[in-house]
């Protein structure tokens, strides 16, 4: 019974955390497509494969660098800061595919263009993974 009790104990710091990555995850959801120049939520609800695709794979991403943070943290105040480092990768990411490996994304993505969505994806989930790997001590 103690040894339930003993993990149980680190329950408050699971909801801080797990609290604070949803509230990252909402605000990701807010701030990303700022700089997009489509708006991904008018697309995705209007049946647009590859706005949902790339938005996915974009959360799936940043997801990946948070949880990173989260393993790789000292304290509450280091996930934070590294939460928003995580951000900043996919959104420097972001331009750096759009203005130098595929300038005709935003275009392609709004022609419903999958193959676009798919790239736009892999490459977000890629930067994450890479984001999450530099996290490490």
């Amino acid at each position: 019974m103690s040894d339930l009790m003993m993990s149980l104990s680190t329950l408050g710091n699971f909801g801080l955390y797990f609290g604070i990555s949803l509230l990252f995850l909402i605000a990701f959801r807010f701030i990303f497509p700022l700089v997009t120049p489509y708006k991904e939520w008018k697309l995705i609800k209007s049946g647009n494969v590859a706005a949902a695709i790339g938005m996915g794979g974009s959360f799936i991403g940043y997801s990946i660098a948070v949880g990173s943070a989260i393993s790789n943290s000292q304290n509450f105040l280091d996930f934070s800061v590294w939460g928003i480092v995580a951000l900043v990768a996919q959104i420097i990411a972001y331009f750096i595919i759009r203005i130098i490996f595929l300038p005709k994304i935003t275009e392609r993505i709004e022609r419903n263009e999958v193959s676009a969505g798919v790239i736009l994806a892999s490459i977000a989930i890629a930067v994450g993974i890479l984001n999450a790997a530099c996290m490490t001590y």
